[in-house]
């Protein structure tokens, strides 16, 4: 049966954006700056040569895609303060999160190239079925072309992609601190990606 997402939106909402790069074998490495801004590395990315080009990230990362549904019954409910295991960005391994919003639906690792420009980003996590265009209920197999319509980073609306892997899990919004900068509505980390406040 398909799952469905629902949206919880997290009060406030703040300046500033942080800006990313694409994946590299070394994983995430982020640097923190004196502003609202960082460098950000892959999501997971297992190429062998670096990616150029910048992308700014939001702070706030906005509501979810509007024709979500809650999860049935989360592991994590909405208000449960819970510890990051995800290395999606520098400093989210290991931060103190509140989980905003949890979904039921197919989320998927993608790789595309950013419509601004440089070079192609490799097993980027995290996009939903509801943030790909004309996506259909079903799950969409590994090596699907499709585009994207999240909006995470600059230059990925729009941009062609690849579906490079899929999960099923429950997926959660996330507001955490990191480096002094607080995130909100961050999208998306999946539950083996949580685990409970220490």
């Amino acid at each position: 049966m398909r799952k469905r997402l629902m949206t919880t939106i997290a009060a406030g909402a703040l300046g500033g954006a942080l800006v990313l790069t694409g994946c590299s074998t070394g994983g995430d490495q982020d640097q923190a700056t004196p502003s609202s801004t960082s460098q950000h590395q892959g999501h997971g990315s297992t190429s062998s040569s670096d990616s150029g080009g910048e992308m700014e990230h939001p702070m706030d990362g906005g509501p979810a895609p509007a024709d979500i549904e809650k999860a049935a019954s989360p592991k994590y409910p909405v208000g449960t303060e819970v510890t990051l295991t995800a290395d999606h960005m520098e400093g989210m391994d290991g931060a103190k999160a509140t989980i905003v919003g949890a979904f039921d639906t197919y989320t998927y690792a993608v790789n595309f190239t950013p419509t601004t420009g440089g070079e192609p980003v490799e097993d980027h996590k995290w996009v939903v079925q509801e943030e790909i265009k004309d996506a259909g209920p079903e799950r969409l197999p590994d090596g699907t072309e499709v585009t994207l319509e999240a909006e995470h980073m600059e230059g990925m609306k729009g941009a062609k992609a690849t579906i490079a892997s899929s999960t099923d899990q429950t997926v959660y919004m996330v507001d955490y601190e990191s480096d002094g900068m607080t995130m909100t509505n961050h999208k998306w980390v999946v539950e083996s990606e949580i685990q409970p406040a220490s």
